[in-house]
């Protein structure tokens, strides 16, 4: 049994942002990546390579910061003719009124005990965007949606509802026919997924961090249900991969 097969799931938050070197909120701003984040990009195509890994098909938002991400690594793995899905389902959570602003100033305002449970509670959310500064009617991604599906702020739990349709009606049932599916998304939305994925509790993913750039590879059974799950770090990860596909 080699690495191909026994892969089923990887998911990766994108590279580095330039809001993320800045320390400032984005959520549906569609900031592109630092140079940081474009070499997170290419190291996380080139151990995925390494371990021998490839994909059928990925699933991205329609933010510029997921969407170059898995281009890169795509180009690292020589991936780019793959069928690629975007969908606004899999963008980050709307951060409403934080967005743009300093999380450190923020702490400063509002308290870091506050803005923790903001940036990592399950159901806590940010004030909410003025009505003007909610519509995103003007932008073209989000044309086709009603005027309630676009958010003027999310806690986490509003971005797990969003998502789950899309996992159950979208990804599940292309890894049920044995594809092996490539998801570069962002960090609450990655969340919520592994939340759903390992049956995290509503308090115990407050500690759940997804770092940028760090593929996080999933073993699941025929029932979806994970079996094992690791990240790709650096290549003495790769080995113990390789190691482990061949029996050893």
């Amino acid at each position: 049994m080699n690495c191909e097969n026994m892969l089923k799931l990887v998911l990766l938050r994108h590279g580095q942002s330039l809001w993320n070197e800045a320390g400032r909120f984005t959520g549906w701003t569609d900031i592109d990546l630092s140079q940081k984040g474009i070499e997170e990009a290419r190291n996380a195509g080139r151990l995925l390579c390494s371990c021998g890994c490839t994909f059928d098909l990925a699933y991205t938002s329609v933010l510029k910061r997921a969407i170059r991400t898995l281009w890169i690594v795509q180009d690292e793995m020589d991936l780019m003719w793959i069928p690629t899905v975007c969908s606004w389902r899999l963008n980050e959570r709307r951060y409403g009124a934080l967005v743009g602003q300093s999380k450190k100033e923020m702490e400063e305002r509002y308290g870091a005990k506050q803005v923790h449970r903001w940036r990592r509670g399950f159901r806590d959310r940010p004030p909410a965007l003025e009505e003007r500064g909610s519509r995103l009617s003007s932008d073209a991604r989000y044309s086709r949606l009603e005027e309630d599906q676009i958010p003027k702020t999310e806690s986490l739990e509003d971005t797990l509802n969003r998502m789950l349709p899309f996992w159950e009606g979208n990804i599940a049932p292309e890894l049920n026919k044995g594809r092996r599916v490539f998801i570069v998304s962002h960090g609450n939305t990655l969340r919520a997924l592994v939340k759903h994925l390992d049956a995290i509790s509503d308090d115990r993913i407050e500690e759940v961090e997804m770092p940028t750039g760090v593929p996080l590879v999933y073993e699941l059974n025929d029932d979806l249900v994970p079996l094992d799950r690791f990240y790709l770090r650096d290549e003495a990860d790769c080995r113990r991969m390789r190691e482990k596909a061949a029996g050893r």
